[in-house]
């Protein structure tokens, strides 16, 4: 660690910031420049970075172990009513590991972007996205969020950050914000706002958690609050409630349930932001935030606030999986595959494997971010078609897009020797030894997985081309750069650009070959370091090992009777409960019922409110005032300012004063 300076941390946030704030003054209109300026800005924060982590693992190397791997500085930002704000910076194999993660696919995502972001015109002819400059300025921006929250040693600037995260969502998700649709189906301004009001309620729960911590630890720094839980300043129940507070703003961040209902609507923003949302920031940032407070999570009385970490992660990941099955939009498949492989992380981390829940947090980045990327490349080739009933036989147009897909499809479903399989397969270890219920729902979750990210390869690039046939129901389909699918035979689609596939390739290795990292081969050495150099004696489960790969198989071999050598009919559960299929279809109506709540709950609460302060409140106060100023018009009537009337109101007075003295006597 002593090659590198905490000084140069600032500069990883820095560098992207600097490039939001000359794109949006200066050269937005200059689409290029922005997107070199944005790009430059990004391999300079990688390049950081990466020193960084050059330095902790020489010092791993060397044996150096615990707070050795640890270094942070924490200034005073402000102080008010004797409260002393922090700011502060810590670098540790965690944040090391994110600052790669976030980097790589940032960077990787910018260079796909200058390929999707140009679009035909009604001619024919090639042209950039109108906002082509405002996006590379908000891709910035979004970066350096979510590496300032990395970078955060305390819960005030995490929160900060968090919430800056939060607004970049908004307006990458609205990038289109001028876009409506006929049938009806949410925009993406609305979309927006869903994903902006969503994780607002777990934000809450994370305000409440961080204010109990300070008012009982009076620090808001990671450190001195761990510290402040092994004296015992937060114990019992109120710890508890403390972290599941914390774990709220991680369940909306995550899009865990019940919180998880923005996420999939979040794909009406373009799909390199989908990849960049998915893989590598925001939704990445609620994981973050659990693994970065784990100690605090395990400290509570009987790891009750880790169990409920474990409980909400495994039901989450098993609920997504089985909507993955139904949806025909391609990237909403992904986008399901997303909250079940975070409800995974989560219960990893729930059940105890720390590092098995950094370790698939790492190696999904790098498949899901493929995965979002395949799809684009998809939908750019396919004149923006999104419903995967209109592909088919894309596969002989194009073969880089295929392949790459397919690789990080294995690694989601988990085989060896891709990337997600020894990932996936720890967290299953771990579930296995914790709670044989966590362990079935796991392994179910990873059945449904196999089976739905194949059925998506099936029926996008095997078969024969079904674009031109009608009669498909649209809703949820729309061509992502906001109008309808369209177009053309199978002739006129065509393998993506070169600056398109280089970051499919890339990343297509990183799913080959991430996992390696962690696999006992290497002696778990990404785990070791992720632990901060604990020495590691786990045995390998070979009955979870053996049981994950043929849960694997199964959903494959399934998928392909399906969809490929359709053997099995595809309607052979649908057409004899086709309520199930609808309902399922239907997210669970779970959108539905949240509208309800809102509509006649929320609404009608602000209803009686409304009533209540228009008919009692500024009843009382009306009527208050209704007496006040009667008695003042009264008064006024006395008050006229006129001599005379004062003179025969003394002369009045003197009179009656007169009469009792003559009258009523003198007092004996």
């Amino acid at each position: 660690m002593d090659s590198f300076s905490l000084e140069y941390l600032w500069l990883i946030p820095l560098l992207p910031f600097l490039a939001f704030v000359v794109i949006a003054l200066f050269t937005r209109r200059w689409a290029r420049l922005s997107a070199y300026i944005s790009i430059l800005a990004i391999v300079a924060s990688l390049v950081v970075s990466a020193w960084a982590l050059l330095s902790l693992v020489v010092a791993f190397l060397g044996h150096a172990t615990g707070e050795e791997l640890v270094k942070q500085v924490t200034l005073t930002w402000f102080s008010a009513g004797g409260v002393d704000f922090p700011i502060g910076l810590i670098i540790d194999p965690l944040t090391a590991m994110m600052l790669i993660v976030v980097t790589v696919i940032s960077l990787l995502v910018q260079l796909f972007s200058q390929g999707y972001m140009v679009v035909k015109d009604d001619h024919g002819n090639l042209k950039k996205d109108p906002g082509y400059g405002r996006y590379f300025a908000f891709i910035s921006l979004f970066t350096m969020s979510m590496l300032i929250l990395v970078l955060a040693n305390n819960f005030l600037q995490i929160y900060i950050a968090w919430e800056l995260v939060g607004l970049c969502s908004y307006l990458l998700i609205g990038f289109w914000y001028d876009k409506t649709y006929p049938d009806g189906s949410i925009s993406p301004a609305q979309a927006a706002k869903k994903a902006f009001l969503t994780t607002r309620l777990g934000d809450l729960g994370l305000l409440v958690g961080i204010l109990i911590i300070y008012m009982t630890t009076g620090s808001f720094v990671f450190t001195d609050v761990e510290e402040a839980i092994k004296a015992g300043h937060l114990a019992g129940g109120l710890l508890t409630v403390a972290m599941i507070g914390v774990f709220l703003g991680a369940v909306g961040k995550s899009a865990q349930f019940p919180l998880h209902v923005w996420l999939p609507d979040a794909m009406e923003g373009p799909t390199p932001v989908s990849a960049l949302i998915h893989a590598a920031t925001m939704v990445a940032a609620g994981v973050y935030l659990v693994a970065r407070t784990f100690e605090m999570f395990a400290a509570s009385p009987d790891q009750q606030a880790l169990l409920v970490v474990a409980y909400i992660g495994g039901f989450t990941a098993l609920f997504a999986a089985s909507m993955g099955l139904v949806m025909n939009d391609i990237k909403k498949v992904m986008a399901y595959s997303t909250i079940s492989q975070l409800g995974y992380m989560m219960m990893g981390l729930g059940v105890g494997a720390y590092a098995a829940g950094v370790f698939h947090l790492f190696n999904h980045a790098f498949f899901k971010a493929l995965l979002f990327l395949g799809s684009g490349s998809v939908i750019y080739a396919a004149h923006h078609e999104q419903d995967m009933r209109r592909m088919g036989g894309l596969g002989k147009r194009l073969p880089v897009t295929m392949i790459t897909m397919i690789f990080a499809s294995l690694a989601l479903a988990g085989l060896p020797p891709f990337s997600g399989f020894w990932s996936k397969d720890e967290i299953l270890a771990g579930a296995a030894g914790k709670d044989q219920l966590l362990y079935i729902v796991g392994s179910l979750a990873a059945l449904f997985t196999a089976f739905y990210v194949f059925r998506a390869i099936f029926l996008t690039f095997t078969g024969e081309y079904r674009g031109a046939q009608g009669g498909y129901d649209a809703h949820g389909g729309h061509d992502d750069h906001g109008h309808g699918g369209h177009g053309g035979g199978l002739e006129s689609i065509k393998e993506s650009p070169l600056v398109m596939l280089i970051p499919l390739i890339l990343l297509a290795l990183a799913s080959l070959f991430s996992g390696f990292l962690g696999s006992p081969f290497m002696g778990n050495a990404f785990q070791s370091f992720i632990e901060k150099g604990a020495e590691l004696h786990e045995e390998i489960n070979y009955t979870v090992m053996i049981s994950s790969v043929l849960i694997a198989v199964v959903g494959i071999s399934l998928a392909s009777l399906v969809y490929y050598f359709k053997v099995i009919p595809a309607d052979l559960i649908s057409k004899p409960l086709p309520w199930l299929h609808a309902f399922v279809l239907n997210k669970y109506a779970m959108d539905d019922l949240y509208l309800w709540i809102v509509n006649n709950v929320v609404l009608g609460f602000s209803r009686a409110a409304l009533w209540f302060d228009i008919h009692i409140v500024d009843g009382i106060v009306n009527a208050v005032a209704s007496v006040i100023g009667g008695f003042g018009g009264t008064l006024r009537r006395v008050e006229t300012g006129r001599a005379p009337n004062y003179g025969l109101a003394i002369f009045a007075g003197a009179i009656i004063i007169s009469g009792i003295l003559i009258f009523g006597g003198s007092p004996r």
